[in-house]
């Protein structure tokens, strides 16, 4: 979500109308939340699910970008409404238009970077400002927007170099260890990601903050042994291990001989980390880690 708001700040110096969805019911192309900045020229960022009802909210924003209106609407996805454009859902959204969107650059900016989490909403006048008392009754819209997941990696050899993009990009704060200065350094991964480099021992000293993401993918069998036996005693909120079933029961008997975890431990270890896709090659691997890490965060947040 960050990102996002990185580009409605950054789109504060032109005319655009934010669009929402405030609420859904039923199938819809698109959750609660959704937004799409439209702007007078036609170019469109983000989106509302595509389609036909893309298409009408735009022909809406364009509308109050003119007469400086916001507005909200309510569309039912049924078969007159989406046949022509093939969506047919069957649900229905509502949401709002806000064509002074622009006027909020400095919420926007507060909230690409966000270090605590922020609650912001659209009142039912339209205006649009944080959130200091839950009262319902005077909000169309409300979202809290949190600082990105810590996603610890360790490795930093294909695997990860395949991963930490996609996770940057998929609004995780992504920081690798390793032992190896040659692999973990930007060359191999985007500036923003932050690098831990140094002995084991040392490295597997750091603890992670509140309800970050742990991500196993070094170099071989002892490598992620060594990790996983420092790390399965943190609280990540998701610990993935790469490798098959076989990898994971040899591990899980000798933690257990060696009384390195306990059962309950080594339960909460999804290994194979990821999703089963078939997936062939490292960048499909790096694919289904990354569905994942996203699955597994929306039900972090959804128990927050």
């Amino acid at each position: 979500m960050a990102r996002f708001y990185e580009q409605l700040a950054a789109a504060a110096d032109q005319p655009f109308a934010l669009a929402l969805i405030a609420g859904t019911k039923g199938s819809s192309p698109q959750r609660a939340g959704a937004k799409a900045i439209f702007f007078a020229d036609g170019k469109i960022t983000g989106t509302l699910g595509g389609g036909c009802l893309e298409a009408e909210v735009q022909a809406r924003a364009l509308t109050a970008l003119k007469t400086g209106q916001p507005a909200e609407f309510d569309m039912l996805l049924d078969h007159d409404f989406g046949w022509d454009d093939g969506l047919i859902c069957g649900g229905s959204v509502n949401g709002v238009i806000l064509p002074h969107a622009a006027q909020s650059k400095n919420l926007w900016h507060e909230l690409v970077n966000v270090t605590s989490p922020i609650r912001w909403g659209v009142k039912k006048d339209f205006s649009i400002a944080r959130v200091m008392e839950n009262n319902s009754d005077e909000w169309l819209y409300q979202e809290t927007v949190s600082p990105p997941m810590e996603l610890w990696i360790a490795g930093s050899g294909h695997v990860a170099q395949a991963v930490a993009p996609l996770a940057l990009q998929l609004d995780f704060a992504v920081t690798i260890f390793d032992d190896r200065p040659e692999l973990a350094n930007h060359e191999f991964f985007p500036s923003a990601t932050k690098l831990r480099v140094g002995g084991w021992h040392e490295l597997l000293k750091f603890r992670p903050p509140t309800n970050a993401f742990g991500l196993i993918v070094t170099r071989g069998h002892q490598h992620d042994a060594l990790a996983l036996s420092e790390w399965i005693n943190f609280p990540f909120a998701f610990l993935g291990l790469i490798g098959s079933r076989r990898k994971a029961r040899i591990i899980r008997e000798q933690f257990m001989r060696q009384k390195l975890a306990t059962a309950e431990q080594f339960d909460r270890v999804a290994c194979p980390v990821g999703l089963d896709i078939a997936a062939v090659g490292t960048h499909e691997i790096a694919v289904s880690i990354i569905a994942q890490l996203i699955q597994q965060r929306a039900k972090a947040m959804t128990k927050s």
